[in-house]
């Protein structure tokens, strides 16, 4: 009897071919599944990386809310094509600290992994008031309301304590601070010392629509300014052992 035969017979016993694919996925999940429980941490230690800051994250919840991640993802592969127009490719600890990830195949936009850093605060400003005016093809919406949409971030200790539950590394420090730390980085000309001591000097302080207040905008912005901007790749050797 040959093979052809055998796997002839799988498909016309009903029983036979759920047993059998039975034990096919279950093996295939097992070899997926068993290697992790021997493994202390499934991602990689990645100098650089660090909570977002009180602003950053009322930005990436405005990012959420407004349905950026329908049109842009946060998942550079590595591939040439897309490294060399993104950047380096996305390591997984860069999204550790994502409730939920922002990672996705869908691009009607650009991929954002690597956008902080790239374009001026006043170029932000005009591309998400009116993005036709820097970009002429692009089918992006308006969002120049967010101009106009003053935050007081009286809620932001309780978002950080939410987001620590879930294992956001958030101290008691940073969490009493909060308010605070919100208010100084959208103020250059405030005392942001504490904010630097807290997060690392990769934080930027700007006043990130140029107008008096913090807005929506001023909280987009400097989540989008963050992205990509915490591991210095000009140094990184991936762990090779993993």
């Amino acid at each position: 009897m040959g093979i052809l035969d055998k796997h002839g017979i799988l498909e016309k016993n009903i029983t036979l071919l759920a047993i059998f694919s039975f034990i096919v996925v279950t093996i295939g999940g097992l070899v997926q599944i068993v290697p992790l429980f021997y493994l202390e941490n499934t991602i990689e230690e990645v100098e650089g990386m660090r909570p977002y800051t009180p602003l950053e994250l009322a930005g990436r919840d405005i990012y959420i809310r407004e349905g950026c991640y329908v049109c842009h993802s946060q998942m550079i592969r590595p591939m040439r094509d897309e490294v060399e127009r993104y950047g380096h490719y996305s390591l997984a600890a860069e999204s550790q600290y994502d409730h939920p990830f922002q990672w996705g195949s869908k691009r009607t936009g650009p991929d954002l992994a690597r956008v902080g850093g790239r374009y001026s605060d006043a170029w932000h400003v005009d591309h998400l008031t009116d993005p036709q005016s820097v970009v002429p093809e692009s089918v992006m919406p308006k969002y120049g309301f967010l101009s106009a949409s003053l935050i007081e971030g009286e809620h932001i200790e309780d978002l950080m304590r939410t987001h620590r539950f879930v294992g956001v590394p958030y101290t008691d420090e940073m969490i009493e601070n909060g308010m605070q730390d919100f208010m100084v980085q959208a103020d250059p000309d405030s005392d942001w010392d504490g904010l630097l001591e807290r997060y690392g000097e990769d934080v930027t302080v700007s006043n990130f629509d140029g107008a008096p207040g913090i807005t929506e905008m001023d909280a987009l912005i400097a989540y989008l300014q963050m992205l990509g901007t915490l591991v210095d790749f000009s140094t990184f050797e991936p762990d090779a052992s993993r």
